[in-house]
């Protein structure tokens, strides 16, 4: 992990609770001799546009956990009702940093690549309040799941909704027409973030439990990189075994190259 050196200051930051209705404790379960949130770490620590990295907790056994493998901690409160309240706290502890992404404390598989292209974007164009990022699916189980988000864009790739619901209906299926799933990874400008947190939950937000359509209802531009990262967050306990496989399929193809 390198400075940006662009003048501005970017700031990765792991929100990671210890509350979950589907998963409590997930940051430290263990997957391949290693919890959670220091697979995510590590990660992050490849990437070479961020100036610092801070994970977000509200949990003694998550801060000592990450104290002991030398990651940064801040502490916050227990209260915040989404991860982006907590990330909007968090960010006080760097009063430098003018641009924020958000990390998914149970990404044990992202790219450090693809965190480096969302800041690359947000260093871009400095005046872009949101950035987030998808990569097309085909499945169509996938597409209909409920659990899997997906977006809409428009021509210069900004969003124009996300939703639970398959989007676009397919009527017809005119050629080059794709779906595109979200990745739950955001890049900030900070003083966007600290408005938006200020925001009412939105009535589309609401009815689809998506944060980002409150910034969309608000009139912010969110930029979507396309990626063909399709790594897998830890969402619930039946996702052990698969994330186990794909890690250690990447720790022998690191020993074989």
């Amino acid at each position: 992990m390198t400075s940006s050196s662009s003048g501005l200051h970017l700031v990765g930051i792991l929100p990671a609770r210890w509350g979950s209705s589907r998963f409590p404790g997930k940051p430290l379960h263990v997957l391949a001799g290693k919890t959670l949130i220091q697979h995510v770490w590590e990660r992050c620590l490849g990437c070479s546009k961020l100036d610092d990295l801070l994970v977000a907790t509200d949990d003694d056994r998550i801060r000592d956990t990450v104290l002991s493998f030398g990651g940064k901690v801040v502490m916050t409160s227990p209260d915040h009702p989404t991860g982006t309240d907590r990330l909007a706290e968090a960010v006080k502890a760097t009063p430098q940093a003018t641009h924020v992404i958000n990390i998914q404390g149970d990404e044990p598989l992202i790219d450090p690549a693809l965190i480096d292209d969302l800041a690359a974007a947000m260093i871009a164009d400095p005046e872009l309040p949101m950035a987030t990022a998808a990569n097309i699916i085909d499945d169509e189980a996938a597409i209909a799941d409920p659990n899997v988000v997906k977006v809409v864009l428009t021509a210069d790739h900004h969003a124009l909704y996300f939703s639970r619901s398959p989007i676009p209906y397919r009527r017809a299926t005119p050629s080059g027409l794709v779906v595109y799933r979200h990745k739950g990874l955001y890049g900030y400008r900070r003083d966007f973030l600290e408005r938006f947190v200020t925001l009412p939950p939105s009535l589309l937000e609401q009815a689809e439990s998506l944060e980002q359509l409150r910034a969309l209802e608000n009139g912010a531009r969110i930029k979507v990189l396309i990626t063909t990262d399709d790594s897998i967050g830890l969402d619930t306990p039946e996702q052990i075994s698969q994330i186990e496989q794909r890690l250690a399929a990447e720790h022998f193809k690191l020993k074989t190259s």
